[in-house]
């Protein structure tokens, strides 16, 4: 398998509230991470850092997450005192009231792909050259769709489009939507919406089914592109090939 993950502040914003990370233990299994902080005084940084910092330590603490059942547990486990931690640092640091940070994971293992999320950072996986998406965002206007409120066009460009439901920090107990995925996909991707707010599933598929790219070319190109189009957000992507397009299992 191959992975590479990168993030960028984009051209508009004067710093990066994103964290993102791709760490393997000695099992051969995968945890992938982006996180994308909310909160002034560079608070978003600290809640996404502290984030993927807890996570990235409980699995480098343990030889293998265990079974599919073992694994939600520890998510959700760790998903709380996540939360704990970005509230207390919230508690001892009134600069930074109202932090938060969304995260969207992967687990990985011979045996199962869990995606975990919170918040509108997006977890896709790419099948037969089409990327299929995962998750589901946790934010108002997503909420005003799902119940007839507002159409998928109206909401692209709906002013509180960056309105969160749910937030890590943002409420005293917290759950990951926790989701199980078919092992045949042939990639996973994780990314902050500064992708998906500037570029649609064909643009960002047409790229990663590029087979002169290289996979570190992919995802650069990805960011390349984003930019291009005005960088209005930071952009973070974590991105695994489980196996290349059109490869047999």
């Amino acid at each position: 398998m191959k992975s590479f993950y990168l993030t960028d502040a984009g051209r508009v914003r004067s710093h990066n509230e994103d964290s993102v990370t791709i760490l393997k233990n000695n099992n051969n299994e995968y945890l992938l991470m982006v996180a994308d902080g909310m909160g002034g005084h560079r608070a978003g940084e600290v809640a996404s850092s502290l984030a993927v910092t807890h996570f990235g330590k409980r699995f480098n603490e343990i030889s293998s997450v265990g079974s599919k059942l073992d694994a939600v547990n520890w998510l959700n486990d760790n998903a709380g005192e996540v939360n704990n931690e970005i509230m207390e640092y919230a508690k001892e640091n009134p600069e930074a009231t109202g932090l938060g940070t969304t995260l969207v994971l992967a687990l990985l293992t011979k045996e199962y792909l869990i995606f975990g999320n919170i918040g509108d950072s997006t977890g896709f996986v790419l099948k037969n050259g089409h990327l299929h998406q995962v998750t589901k965002p946790h934010s108002l206007v997503n909420l005003l769709v799902e119940t007839g409120q507002l159409t998928e066009e109206e909401a692209k460009y709906h002013p509180k489009k960056n309105v969160l439901m749910k937030a890590l920090g943002a409420m005293e107990k917290v759950d990951l939507d926790i989701f199980d995925v078919d092992l045949s996909s042939e990639a996973i991707l994780l990314c902050s919406d500064g992708l998906t707010n500037m570029l649609t599933n064909e643009q960002i598929e047409k790229v990663l089914n590029d087979s002169e790219l290289s996979l570190e070319e992919k995802i650069i190109k990805l960011i390349r592109k984003c930019n291009a189009r005005g960088g209005q957000d930071n952009v973070s992507i974590a991105y695994l090939e489980m196996k290349e397009s059109g490869e047999e299992q």
